[in-house]
């Protein structure tokens, strides 16, 4: 995938963090899928919609836009402005309460979102994988803790995040937390490789969190944080 080929739409306005469209990259390098125009894609807690523009052009597929803190009007003006606003839906819906169609999506991609309401056992199984297809895949990019940092999150990012120091997870404890299903052929989970250049991005920008994010970086984000990456197949039943 060529990142180069998405410069104009990533912007302090429409990025929300690290650069999303790193994070997509590489789920997209390293487990590319072949999607069918009719194939349908479910991009959980896209935020301002740069992650569906992406799939939508890289896989020519549906894409169902749903995020929680961004309303779908907004996004949908935004689609409609980059062209693809006949090949996305916007969606504004809470992922613990989604109304969507059973076994509705051929893959679900979650980029910087999934931690935010997803850190429970449990939680893929009922609020997820009845919208998979059989022989879907689900390909998530999260910030996390890195593995020799596993159980004390709380203790080292307090600082910088607060109360929300708790999502942040290793990429074993990920996995321990999508578990198992009859339904559920594999489950991988790794420390990214785009932390840095994804960070890099963000930090350059003027947003104004990104300028918070620059006084704990050297401290605590980089020696204690990873992005973690998570793939999920659906058996073909």
């Amino acid at each position: 995938m060529n990142i180069g080929s998405y410069g104009a739409y990533i912007s302090a306005e429409t990025m929300m963090g690290p650069n999303s469209v790193r994070i997509l990259a590489e789920l997209f390098d390293k487990y590319p899928v072949q999607f069918a125009p009719d194939d349908k894609i479910l991009d959980l807690g896209c935020g301002t919609g740069l992650t569906s523009l992406v799939i939508a052009k890289e896989t020519g597929a549906r894409v169902f836009a749903n995020d929680l803190w961004v309303s779908a009007e907004e996004n949908g003006r935004r689609f409609a402005a980059w062209g693809v606003g006949e090949q996305v839906t916007p969606v504004h819906e809470d992922a613990n309460d989604l109304h969507f169609e059973e076994k509705q999506f051929r893959a679900l991609v979650s980029i910087d979102s999934y931690h935010y309401f997803a850190g429970r056992e449990g939680f893929f199984q009922e609020k997820i994988l009845p919208f998979m297809q059989d022989n879907g895949v689900v390909l998530i990019g999260i910030p996390g803790v890195k593995e020799e940092y596993a159980g004390r999150a709380e203790e080292l990012l307090s600082d910088w995040l607060g109360d929300d120091a708790y999502m942040f997870k290793s990429p074993n404890r990920w996995k321990e937390l999508i578990g198992g299903h009859e339904r559920i052929e594999l489950v991988e989970t790794w420390e990214m490789d785009c932390f840095s250049k994804a960070w890099g991005d963000w930090l350059a920008t003027d947003n104004p969190y990104a300028l918070g994010d620059r006084q704990h970086f050297e401290a605590v984000i980089q020696p204690y944080t990873c992005f973690v990456g998570i793939y999920i197949k659906i058996k073909a039943l």
